[in-house]
Protein backbone atom coordinates (compact mmCIF):
# COMPACT_ATOMS: atom_id res chain seq x y z
CA UNK A 1 0.00 0.00 0.00
CA UNK A 2 0.90 3.40 -0.85
CA UNK A 3 1.62 4.67 2.93
CA UNK A 4 4.30 2.21 3.97
CA UNK A 5 6.62 4.15 0.99
CA UNK A 6 6.30 7.32 2.71
CA UNK A 7 7.09 5.94 6.04
CA UNK A 8 9.81 4.66 4.33
CA UNK A 9 12.00 7.71 5.32
CA UNK A 10 11.07 8.44 8.26
CA UNK A 11 11.40 5.24 11.13
CA UNK A 12 7.83 4.32 12.12
CA UNK A 13 7.36 4.66 15.73
CA UNK A 14 6.35 2.12 18.40
CA UNK A 15 2.77 1.97 19.81
CA UNK A 16 3.25 3.66 23.23
CA UNK A 17 -0.10 2.23 24.97
CA UNK A 18 2.05 -0.31 26.89
CA UNK A 19 3.73 2.61 28.56
CA UNK A 20 0.52 4.45 29.68
CA UNK A 21 -1.07 1.16 30.86
CA UNK A 22 1.88 -0.36 33.06
CA UNK A 23 3.05 3.00 34.21
CA UNK A 24 -1.07 3.90 34.83
CA UNK A 25 -0.01 7.60 33.38
CA UNK A 26 -3.93 7.57 31.80
CA UNK A 27 -5.60 7.47 35.31
CA UNK A 28 -7.18 10.54 36.68
CA UNK A 29 -7.41 9.19 40.16
CA UNK A 30 -5.15 11.09 42.15
CA UNK A 31 -1.82 9.31 43.51
CA UNK A 32 -1.92 8.74 47.32
CA UNK A 33 -2.05 11.49 49.01
CA UNK A 34 0.73 10.72 51.34
CA UNK A 35 1.01 14.46 52.86
CA UNK A 36 -0.48 13.61 56.23
CA UNK A 37 2.12 10.69 56.95
CA UNK A 38 4.67 13.03 55.55
CA UNK A 39 3.61 15.38 57.67
CA UNK A 40 4.06 12.42 61.33
CA UNK A 41 7.23 11.32 59.81
CA UNK A 42 8.78 15.19 59.94
CA UNK A 43 7.22 15.63 63.09
CA UNK A 44 8.97 11.89 64.81
CA UNK A 45 12.23 13.11 62.60
CA UNK A 46 12.42 16.65 64.63
CA UNK A 47 11.21 15.54 67.89
CA UNK A 48 12.58 12.09 68.46
CA UNK A 49 15.54 11.76 65.92
CA UNK A 50 17.22 14.57 65.17
CA UNK A 51 18.07 16.01 69.03
CA UNK A 52 19.82 13.38 69.66
CA UNK A 53 21.47 13.89 66.04
CA UNK A 54 22.66 17.42 66.39
CA UNK A 55 23.55 16.58 70.63
CA UNK A 56 26.03 13.75 69.11
CA UNK A 57 26.94 15.89 66.12
CA UNK A 58 26.49 12.75 64.24
CA UNK A 59 26.57 14.80 60.86
CA UNK A 60 30.52 15.14 61.57
CA UNK A 61 30.54 11.26 61.44
CA UNK A 62 28.28 10.32 58.38
CA UNK A 63 27.88 13.44 56.89
CA UNK A 64 24.39 12.62 56.45
CA UNK A 65 21.99 15.13 57.87
CA UNK A 66 18.47 14.40 56.36
CA UNK A 67 16.52 17.80 55.34
CA UNK A 68 13.20 18.24 55.05
CA UNK A 69 13.78 17.98 51.41
CA UNK A 70 14.79 14.58 51.61
CA UNK A 71 12.22 13.39 53.58
CA UNK A 72 9.22 14.72 51.00
CA UNK A 73 10.98 14.43 48.00
CA UNK A 74 9.90 11.82 45.04
CA UNK A 75 11.72 8.34 44.26
CA UNK A 76 14.67 8.79 42.21
CA UNK A 77 15.73 7.09 39.43
CA UNK A 78 19.66 7.64 38.19
CA UNK A 79 20.74 7.15 35.00
CA UNK A 80 24.44 5.81 34.84
CA UNK A 81 26.52 3.93 31.86
CA UNK A 82 29.38 4.70 29.74
CA UNK A 83 28.29 7.76 27.40
CA UNK A 84 26.32 6.98 23.96
CA UNK A 85 24.43 3.89 25.60
CA UNK A 86 21.07 5.77 25.04
CA UNK A 87 20.24 6.89 28.85
CA UNK A 88 19.20 9.91 27.12
CA UNK A 89 17.11 8.63 24.85
CA UNK A 90 15.99 6.06 27.03
CA UNK A 91 14.55 9.35 28.93
CA UNK A 92 13.16 10.56 26.28
CA UNK A 93 11.08 7.39 25.33
CA UNK A 94 9.48 7.04 28.85
CA UNK A 95 8.80 10.81 28.78
CA UNK A 96 7.68 11.14 25.20
CA UNK A 97 9.70 13.77 24.71
CA UNK A 98 11.27 12.75 21.34
CA UNK A 99 10.64 16.16 19.02
CA UNK A 100 9.55 18.02 21.79
CA UNK A 101 11.58 21.03 22.10
CA UNK A 102 12.75 19.53 25.71
CA UNK A 103 13.56 16.47 24.63
CA UNK A 104 17.23 15.92 25.97
CA UNK A 105 20.25 16.08 23.37
CA UNK A 106 21.60 12.79 22.21
CA UNK A 107 24.03 11.65 19.50
CA UNK A 108 26.75 9.22 19.07
CA UNK A 109 29.53 11.44 20.33
CA UNK A 110 29.76 12.36 24.60
CA UNK A 111 26.80 14.60 24.24
CA UNK A 112 25.43 15.05 28.03
CA UNK A 113 28.81 16.43 30.24
CA UNK A 114 26.03 17.57 32.87
CA UNK A 115 23.80 15.97 35.14
CA UNK A 116 20.69 16.60 34.35
CA UNK A 117 17.69 16.15 36.87
CA UNK A 118 14.31 15.59 35.59
CA UNK A 119 11.53 16.66 37.74
CA UNK A 120 7.91 17.51 37.36
CA UNK A 121 7.07 21.33 37.00
CA UNK A 122 3.70 23.21 35.22
CA UNK A 123 5.34 23.90 32.21
CA UNK A 124 8.50 22.83 30.36
CA UNK A 125 11.68 25.28 31.87
CA UNK A 126 15.33 24.74 32.71
CA UNK A 127 16.99 25.26 36.27
CA UNK A 128 20.37 26.40 36.64
CA UNK A 129 21.69 24.32 38.99
CA UNK A 130 22.70 27.10 41.08
CA UNK A 131 19.04 28.19 41.10
CA UNK A 132 18.42 24.25 42.44
CA UNK A 133 21.28 23.59 45.56
CA UNK A 134 20.01 27.13 46.48
CA UNK A 135 16.10 25.77 47.17
CA UNK A 136 15.95 24.21 50.54
CA UNK A 137 12.52 22.95 49.81
CA UNK A 138 14.29 20.64 47.04
CA UNK A 139 16.41 18.06 48.06
CA UNK A 140 19.37 19.34 45.98
CA UNK A 141 20.80 21.90 48.40
CA UNK A 142 23.36 19.72 49.70
CA UNK A 143 24.95 19.50 46.38
CA UNK A 144 26.27 23.08 47.14
CA UNK A 145 29.17 21.15 49.22
CA UNK A 146 30.56 20.16 45.68
CA UNK A 147 31.76 23.68 44.56
CA UNK A 148 30.81 26.15 42.06
CA UNK A 149 32.27 24.39 39.14
CA UNK A 150 30.07 21.42 39.56
CA UNK A 151 27.03 23.73 40.19
CA UNK A 152 27.40 24.62 36.18
CA UNK A 153 27.16 21.38 35.17
CA UNK A 154 23.93 20.56 36.95
CA UNK A 155 21.15 21.56 35.19
CA UNK A 156 17.35 20.74 36.19
CA UNK A 157 14.25 20.40 33.65
CA UNK A 158 10.97 20.94 34.56
CA UNK A 159 8.56 18.95 32.54
CA UNK A 160 4.54 18.58 33.19
CA UNK A 161 4.36 14.75 32.45
CA UNK A 162 2.26 12.29 34.94
CA UNK A 163 5.16 10.14 35.35
CA UNK A 164 7.03 12.54 36.82
CA UNK A 165 4.65 13.60 39.46
CA UNK A 166 5.54 10.61 41.34
CA UNK A 167 9.61 10.37 40.45
CA UNK A 168 12.53 11.94 39.45
CA UNK A 169 14.78 11.09 36.95
CA UNK A 170 18.90 11.75 37.01
CA UNK A 171 20.86 11.35 33.85
CA UNK A 172 24.74 11.92 34.37
CA UNK A 173 27.67 12.22 31.99
CA UNK A 174 28.95 9.34 30.56
CA UNK A 175 31.19 7.24 32.98
CA UNK A 176 33.73 6.57 29.91
CA UNK A 177 34.82 9.75 28.58
CA UNK A 178 35.85 10.79 32.62
CA UNK A 179 39.00 9.55 32.64
CA UNK A 180 40.73 12.59 33.98
CA UNK A 181 38.74 14.02 36.92
CA UNK A 182 41.12 16.80 37.45
CA UNK A 183 39.85 18.50 33.83
CA UNK A 184 36.40 18.45 35.32
CA UNK A 185 37.26 20.57 38.15
CA UNK A 186 35.03 18.82 40.86
CA UNK A 187 35.28 15.59 42.71
CA UNK A 188 33.02 13.21 40.05
CA UNK A 189 32.91 10.45 42.10
CA UNK A 190 31.52 11.99 45.12
CA UNK A 191 29.32 13.40 42.44
CA UNK A 192 28.18 9.68 41.70
CA UNK A 193 28.14 8.72 44.90
CA UNK A 194 25.87 10.99 46.52
CA UNK A 195 23.47 10.52 43.67
CA UNK A 196 23.76 6.82 44.12
CA UNK A 197 23.36 6.96 47.88
CA UNK A 198 20.20 8.69 47.26
CA UNK A 199 18.76 6.61 44.39
CA UNK A 200 15.68 4.63 44.83
CA UNK A 201 16.42 2.40 41.24
CA UNK A 202 20.02 2.40 39.53
CA UNK A 203 19.73 1.39 35.63
CA UNK A 204 23.17 0.56 34.16
CA UNK A 205 22.81 1.04 30.84
CA UNK A 206 25.17 -1.05 28.55
CA UNK A 207 25.43 -0.70 24.65
CA UNK A 208 26.18 -4.43 23.35
CA UNK A 209 27.83 -3.20 20.08
CA UNK A 210 30.53 -1.59 22.15
CA UNK A 211 31.11 -3.37 25.59
CA UNK A 212 33.81 -2.18 27.28
CA UNK A 213 34.24 -3.09 31.24
CA UNK A 214 37.21 -1.34 31.86
CA UNK A 215 38.65 0.20 34.81
CA UNK A 216 35.95 3.14 35.07
CA UNK A 217 33.28 0.44 34.90
CA UNK A 218 34.89 -0.93 38.24
CA UNK A 219 34.96 2.01 39.82
CA UNK A 220 31.74 2.84 39.45
CA UNK A 221 30.53 -0.92 40.99
CA UNK A 222 32.71 -0.18 43.85
CA UNK A 223 30.79 2.97 44.35
CA UNK A 224 27.49 0.80 44.20
CA UNK A 225 28.57 -1.29 47.02
CA UNK A 226 25.45 -2.07 49.29
CA UNK A 227 23.35 -0.80 46.92
CA UNK A 228 22.92 -3.74 44.77
CA UNK A 229 19.22 -4.21 45.63
CA UNK A 230 18.72 -1.12 43.48
CA UNK A 231 20.45 -2.00 40.60
CA UNK A 232 19.38 -2.87 37.40
CA UNK A 233 21.35 -3.56 34.59
CA UNK A 234 19.77 -2.53 30.80
CA UNK A 235 21.27 -4.18 27.68
CA UNK A 236 20.26 -1.49 25.35
CA UNK A 237 19.62 -1.28 21.69
CA UNK A 238 19.37 -5.13 21.58
CA UNK A 239 17.52 -4.94 18.22
CA UNK A 240 20.73 -3.70 16.89
CA UNK A 241 22.19 -7.62 16.95
CA UNK A 242 20.95 -10.32 15.56
CA UNK A 243 20.00 -12.95 18.03
CA UNK A 244 23.22 -14.93 18.13
CA UNK A 245 25.02 -12.24 18.79
CA UNK A 246 23.22 -10.93 21.03
CA UNK A 247 23.22 -14.37 23.43
CA UNK A 248 26.78 -13.99 23.06
CA UNK A 249 27.03 -10.81 24.01
CA UNK A 250 24.94 -10.96 27.01
CA UNK A 251 27.25 -13.81 27.92
CA UNK A 252 30.10 -11.92 27.95
CA UNK A 253 28.37 -9.08 29.91
CA UNK A 254 27.69 -11.23 33.11
CA UNK A 255 31.46 -12.60 32.52
CA UNK A 256 32.79 -9.62 32.79
CA UNK A 257 30.35 -8.27 35.84
CA UNK A 258 30.21 -11.22 37.98
CA UNK A 259 33.40 -10.14 39.81
CA UNK A 260 32.30 -6.66 40.23
CA UNK A 261 29.31 -7.39 41.75
CA UNK A 262 29.64 -10.15 44.46
CA UNK A 263 26.23 -11.05 45.93
CA UNK A 264 24.14 -14.17 46.25
CA UNK A 265 21.50 -13.29 43.68
CA UNK A 266 23.06 -11.51 40.48
CA UNK A 267 21.41 -8.45 39.67
CA UNK A 268 17.92 -8.27 37.08
CA UNK A 269 19.60 -7.70 33.27
CA UNK A 270 16.50 -6.23 30.64
CA UNK A 271 17.56 -6.69 27.35
CA UNK A 272 15.36 -4.42 24.82
CA UNK A 273 16.09 -0.86 23.21
CA UNK A 274 14.41 1.64 25.03
CA UNK A 275 13.65 4.17 22.60
CA UNK A 276 10.43 5.22 20.41
CA UNK A 277 11.42 3.72 16.49
CA UNK A 278 10.13 0.03 15.91
CA UNK A 279 12.78 -2.96 16.47
CA UNK A 280 14.23 -3.76 13.72
CA UNK A 281 13.08 -6.49 11.86
CA UNK A 282 13.82 -10.72 12.36
CA UNK A 283 14.41 -9.39 15.76
CA UNK A 284 12.97 -10.94 18.86
CA UNK A 285 9.99 -8.49 19.17
CA UNK A 286 7.98 -9.92 22.05
CA UNK A 287 10.87 -10.53 24.22
CA UNK A 288 11.55 -7.30 23.59
CA UNK A 289 8.44 -5.69 24.28
CA UNK A 290 7.71 -8.11 27.77
CA UNK A 291 11.54 -7.29 28.87
CA UNK A 292 10.32 -3.93 28.40
CA UNK A 293 7.30 -4.33 30.35
CA UNK A 294 9.16 -5.79 33.35
CA UNK A 295 11.08 -3.11 33.71
CA UNK A 296 8.23 -0.48 33.80
CA UNK A 297 6.76 -2.64 36.31
CA UNK A 298 9.91 -2.73 38.13
CA UNK A 299 9.64 1.03 38.22
CA UNK A 300 6.22 0.57 39.16
CA UNK A 301 6.87 -0.96 42.29
CA UNK A 302 9.23 1.35 43.51
CA UNK A 303 6.88 4.54 43.26
CA UNK A 304 4.09 2.02 45.23
CA UNK A 305 6.11 1.46 47.66
CA UNK A 306 8.19 4.83 48.06
CA UNK A 307 6.36 5.57 51.12
CA UNK A 308 7.22 2.26 52.79
CA UNK A 309 10.83 2.78 51.46
CA UNK A 310 10.93 6.28 52.93
CA UNK A 311 9.76 5.65 56.82
CA UNK A 312 12.48 2.31 56.53
CA UNK A 313 14.99 4.73 55.16
CA UNK A 314 14.00 7.58 58.19
CA UNK A 315 13.86 4.46 61.29
CA UNK A 316 17.44 2.77 59.69
CA UNK A 317 18.86 6.22 60.02
CA UNK A 318 17.60 6.46 63.68
CA UNK A 319 19.26 3.04 64.65
CA UNK A 320 22.90 4.40 63.44
CA UNK A 321 21.88 7.79 65.24
CA UNK A 322 21.29 5.81 68.37
CA UNK A 323 24.18 4.04 67.94
CA UNK A 324 26.28 6.43 67.64
CA UNK A 325 25.03 8.53 70.60
CA UNK A 326 25.57 5.12 72.94
CA UNK A 327 29.25 5.18 71.79
CA UNK A 328 30.05 8.88 72.45
CA UNK A 329 28.29 8.11 75.78
CA UNK A 330 30.34 5.17 76.33
CA UNK A 331 33.78 6.84 75.58
CA UNK A 332 33.15 9.64 77.51
CA UNK A 333 31.78 7.93 80.84
CA UNK A 334 34.79 5.72 79.89
CA UNK A 335 36.93 9.07 80.61
CA UNK A 336 35.05 10.10 83.32
CA UNK A 337 35.86 7.23 84.53
CA UNK A 338 40.00 7.29 84.07
CA UNK A 339 40.05 10.81 84.75
CA UNK A 340 41.57 11.78 88.57
CA UNK A 341 42.19 14.88 89.93
CA UNK A 342 46.19 14.62 88.92
CA UNK A 343 45.82 13.07 85.14
CA UNK A 344 46.34 15.25 81.93
CA UNK A 345 42.56 14.56 80.08
CA UNK A 346 44.24 14.81 76.79
CA UNK A 347 46.80 11.78 77.67
CA UNK A 348 43.81 9.88 79.36
CA UNK A 349 41.61 10.20 75.98
CA UNK A 350 44.46 9.54 73.77
CA UNK A 351 44.56 6.07 75.40
CA UNK A 352 41.07 5.04 75.11
CA UNK A 353 40.68 6.71 71.26
CA UNK A 354 43.60 4.65 70.42
CA UNK A 355 42.20 1.29 71.60
CA UNK A 356 38.66 1.61 72.38
CA UNK A 357 38.66 -2.60 72.93
CA UNK A 358 41.01 -2.31 75.70
CA UNK A 359 38.15 -0.59 77.31
CA UNK A 360 35.38 -2.72 75.90
CA UNK A 361 33.55 0.02 74.37
CA UNK A 362 32.21 -1.28 71.68
CA UNK A 363 31.88 -4.69 73.39
CA UNK A 364 29.76 -2.82 75.69
CA UNK A 365 27.17 -1.60 73.11
CA UNK A 366 26.63 -4.89 71.44
CA UNK A 367 25.62 -6.12 74.93
CA UNK A 368 22.99 -3.29 74.81
CA UNK A 369 19.75 -4.94 73.35
CA UNK A 370 19.29 -5.05 69.77
CA UNK A 371 22.58 -3.22 68.33
CA UNK A 372 23.55 -5.43 65.47
CA UNK A 373 27.55 -5.91 65.12
CA UNK A 374 27.33 -5.08 61.60
CA UNK A 375 25.27 -1.77 62.57
CA UNK A 376 29.05 -0.62 64.41
CA UNK A 377 30.68 1.88 62.57
CA UNK A 378 34.83 1.73 62.02
CA UNK A 379 36.31 2.47 65.17
CA UNK A 380 39.05 4.63 62.99
CA UNK A 381 35.91 6.80 62.60
CA UNK A 382 35.90 7.51 65.93
CA UNK A 383 39.59 9.18 66.23
CA UNK A 384 39.13 11.56 63.15
CA UNK A 385 35.63 12.09 64.72
CA UNK A 386 37.27 12.77 68.15
CA UNK A 387 40.28 14.70 66.46
CA UNK A 388 37.89 17.21 65.37
CA UNK A 389 35.28 17.08 68.65
CA UNK A 390 37.05 17.19 71.76
CA UNK A 391 35.32 14.73 74.47
CA UNK A 392 34.60 17.34 77.17
CA UNK A 393 32.07 18.80 74.46
CA UNK A 394 29.63 16.29 74.81
CA UNK A 395 27.26 15.14 77.58
CA UNK A 396 26.22 11.86 79.29
CA UNK A 397 23.41 9.90 77.72
CA UNK A 398 21.70 10.35 81.29
CA UNK A 399 22.33 14.42 81.59
CA UNK A 400 19.97 14.58 78.41
CA UNK A 401 16.69 14.77 79.96
CA UNK A 402 14.34 17.60 80.42
CA UNK A 403 11.16 17.35 82.57
CA UNK A 404 8.87 18.44 80.21
CA UNK A 405 10.60 16.71 77.18
CA UNK A 406 11.79 13.26 78.67
CA UNK A 407 14.90 11.69 77.44
CA UNK A 408 16.05 11.50 74.36
CA UNK A 409 17.33 8.18 74.23
CA UNK A 410 13.79 6.95 74.87
CA UNK A 411 12.49 8.92 72.57
CA UNK A 412 14.87 7.64 69.72
CA UNK A 413 13.99 4.48 71.43
CA UNK A 414 10.34 4.89 70.82
CA UNK A 415 10.58 6.37 67.37
CA UNK A 416 12.91 2.78 66.16
CA UNK A 417 10.09 0.25 67.71
CA UNK A 418 6.85 1.87 67.75
CA UNK A 419 6.27 4.96 66.22
CA UNK A 420 8.07 4.11 62.57
CA UNK A 421 6.33 0.78 62.55
CA UNK A 422 3.39 2.06 63.53
CA UNK A 423 3.33 4.56 60.63
CA UNK A 424 4.34 1.86 58.46
CA UNK A 425 1.98 -0.53 59.21
CA UNK A 426 -0.92 2.65 58.74
CA UNK A 427 -0.24 2.67 55.14
CA UNK A 428 -0.54 -0.64 54.56
CA UNK A 429 -4.00 -0.52 56.11
CA UNK A 430 -5.39 1.46 53.41
CA UNK A 431 -3.99 -0.25 50.39
CA UNK A 432 -5.32 -3.29 48.45
CA UNK A 433 -2.88 -6.06 48.54
CA UNK A 434 -0.56 -5.57 44.85
CA UNK A 435 -1.99 -9.09 43.01
CA UNK A 436 0.48 -9.01 40.26
CA UNK A 437 -1.22 -11.58 37.49
CA UNK A 438 0.75 -14.18 35.94
CA UNK A 439 -0.92 -13.01 32.22
CA UNK A 440 1.49 -9.54 32.50
CA UNK A 441 4.62 -10.84 32.87
CA UNK A 442 4.13 -14.55 32.61
CA UNK A 443 5.09 -15.75 36.42
CA UNK A 444 8.30 -15.70 38.04
CA UNK A 445 8.91 -12.08 36.81
CA UNK A 446 7.07 -10.34 39.17
CA UNK A 447 9.46 -8.45 40.79
CA UNK A 448 9.76 -9.48 44.89
CA UNK A 449 9.90 -6.89 47.61
CA UNK A 450 13.26 -8.47 48.08
CA UNK A 451 13.65 -4.90 46.12
CA UNK A 452 12.58 -2.96 49.18
CA UNK A 453 14.80 -1.01 50.93
CA UNK A 454 16.41 -3.01 54.03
Amino acid sequence: PPEEVEDASEPTKRDRSHLENTLKLNEDKPADDFSGVLQRLRKIYHSSIKPLEQSYRYNELRQHEITDGEITSKPMVLFLGPWSVGKSSMINYLLGLDDTPYQLYTGAEPTTSEFTVIMHGPKLKTIEGIVMAADSARSFSPLEKFGQNFLEKLIGIEVPHKLLERVTFVDTPGIIENRKQQERGYPFNDVCQWFIDRADLIFVVFDPTKLDVGLELEMLFRQLKGRESQIRIILNKADSLATQELMRVYGALFWSLAPLINVTEPPRVYVSSFWPHEYHPDTHKDLFLKEEISLLEDLNQVIENRMENKIAFIRQHAIRVRIHALLVDRYLQTYKDKMTFFSDGELVFRDIVEDPDKFFIFKSILAKTNVSKFDLPNREAYKDFFGINPITGFKLLSQQCSYMGGCYLEKIEKAITRELPDLLGSIGLGKKPNVLSCDITGCGETPKNRYKKP
